[in-house]
């Protein structure tokens, strides 16, 4: 069995397990491709829907920076293979705040995938 299907059985497992009270439902979403007509000044571009799960957490006090990372900043570790697309920049992540519990939204920042492509660590901003 290759690395990465070895690597995501076990952390699948993990998040159902040992992780399963930190692991967190997640909606993302954006604006698809569409037309533009410029006379009628609409365009025909549908809003995308995704979803997925991950472990919603704050960055460590020693990567905040202030600018490319704020404090308020929030990291949502998912698997790459229990999400339905790719997150990218720009695009909005519906997912629990951190200090109440509540669902908030939150705006994808830069975001990575880690070398063998089992997890996405992204960056979240509260909009």
């Amino acid at each position: 069995m290759p690395i990465k299907s070895t690597m995501q059985a076990s952390f699948g497992k993990l998040f159902d397990t040992a992780f399963a009270e930190a692991v967190k439902p997640f909606i993302g979403t954006y604006t698809g491709p569409g037309v533009y007509d410029p006379v009628e000044e609409e365009t025909t571009a549908q809003q995308v829907t995704y979803t997925g799960r991950g472990v919603f957490t704050r960055f460590k006090a020693e990567q905040v920076d202030g600018i490319r990372i704020k404090a308020t900043d929030v990291r949502l570790i998912a698997l790459t293979n229990e999400v339905t697309d790719r997150p990218q920049p720009g695009h909005r992540i519906i997912g629990p705040d951190l200090v109440t519990g509540q669902s908030t939204e939150y705006e994808v920042m830069p975001s990575g995938v880690d070398p063998v492509g089992v997890h996405y660590q992204i960056q979240l901003r509260a909009t």
